[in-house]
């Protein structure tokens, strides 16, 4: 695991804790020590810190989303609400505020790598098909997306795990209550945007319309629903 942040108390603090809890942790203190880290060794998870020097956590998050397909956790200060949603928009697959609780970190750090995981022991071959709706196809065993043309579009563990939800529970309301506590194991706060953020990416990379979806709806009061019929293959 990777720990991206210029704050030394910080970092000494989650790497303690997080060694504590058996994970094998690196720290970075600039994009330049996240590169080199990355060439360096295999990384399964990184937490990015936004408020860094030289290249931010959001320049950071787009050369990461491009360049490497790991889970990414954003960490942001309590001011910095709008770029945690941009964060989100560019790829991140979770976020925290700062100051957390170290257990909370701990939670998301295990329900993201668990939704990135892809044990062969953990899936039954009976789950592993391809999903098909108005000519895309999800194939599950492999993660890949591909659209009518044949060709793959390039989706993060977060939009994968969404997409596959909803593809299995077609029409059918599934709130925002329902989508966090099957994705990340919590309820939705009052003030919560990962769902939304992740449910624009997903429309912008399934719908014919961004702005005028027909496949993903949004239902007025109680959440959102896939409209079309799912096959399985």
């Amino acid at each position: 695991m990777l720990v991206v942040d210029d704050d030394d108390e910080i970092t000494s603090l989650v790497r303690r804790y997080l060694t504590a809890q058996g994970f094998s942790v690196t720290p970075a203190g600039n994009g330049t020590e996240l590169k080199d880290a990355l060439r360096a060794a295999q990384v399964d998870l990184i937490l990015l810190d936004l408020g860094l020097p030289g290249e931010d956590g959001l320049e950071l998050t787009r050369y990461l989303h491009s360049h490497w397909q790991g889970p990414v956790i954003i960490v942001s200060g309590r001011g910095e609400s709008v770029d945690r949603i941009v964060g989100l928009e560019l790829g991140a697959d979770d976020y925290i505020t700062k100051p957390f609780e170290l257990r909370e970190l701990l939670a998301r750090i295990r329900s993201v790598l668990r939704r990135a995981a892809r044990s062969a022991d953990a899936v039954t071959p009976q789950r592993y098909a391809t999903l098909v709706f108005r000519g895309h196809r999800l194939d599950t065993a492999s993660h890949v997306l591909r659209n009518p043309a044949g060709d793959v579009v390039p989706l993060t563990s977060g939009e994968y795990d969404l997409l596959k939800l909803f593809l299995e529970h077609p029409s059918r309301v599934l709130s925002r209550n329902d989508i966090m506590s099957h994705i990340h194991g919590r309820d939705a706060g009052p003030f919560d945007r990962a769902i939304d953020v992740q449910i624009g990416r997903l429309r912008r990379k399934i719908e014919t319309d961004p702005s005028q979806p027909d496949l993903l709806k949004s239902i007025r009061g109680a959440g959102y629903m896939f409209t079309e019929k799912v096959e399985r293959e």
